[in-house]
């Protein structure tokens, strides 16, 4: 199965680019760079695409565990090297979830799952880069 996308440049160093989906998304870069911060930068996106499969995941297996969470977020921070081209050559996710009474086996079960079996984007960044994860419970 193959996915298609079309990046149209939308003037200075603006790009809109769409989706399978239908949706799109704007780009850009930093006034240093000559853009204004009108989109999402290129290389954070990469990130946001790992917290995005992974969170799909896991909010997926915990709805088939039956097990919910009142709230949940990912922190995500990427290290790139210092020669170019600059990639991520290391990377650091942290899951948070919120609520009472949480079942620590069974959400660490979904992370694990999804970390090491179901997501394609952090097998992706795998194949690039050093990958640590982490999973904090916070009762409310």
């Amino acid at each position: 199965m193959a996915d298609k996308i079309t990046t149209q440049w939308k003037g200075n160093m603006l790009f809109e680019s769409d989706n399978p989906s239908g949706n799109s998304v704007l780009m850009d870069t930093s006034p240093q760079n000559g853009g204004n911060y009108d989109g999402l930068g290129p290389k954070a996106m990469m990130l946001s695409s790992l917290a995005g499969c992974s969170g799909l995941d896991i909010i997926s297996i915990l709805n088939k565990m039956k097990t919910s969470v009142a709230d949940f977020k990912m922190e995500v921070v990427g290290e790139l090297t210092e020669q170019h081209p600059k990639y991520y050559h290391s990377v650091k996710v942290d899951y948070h979830f919120y609520g009472t009474d949480l079942d620590e086996n069974k959400i660490q079960r979904a992370v694990d799952l999804s970390v090491e079996t179901y997501c394609g984007v952090m097998e992706m960044f795998r194949r690039f880069a050093k990958v640590e994860t982490n999973t904090y419970f916070h009762s409310s």
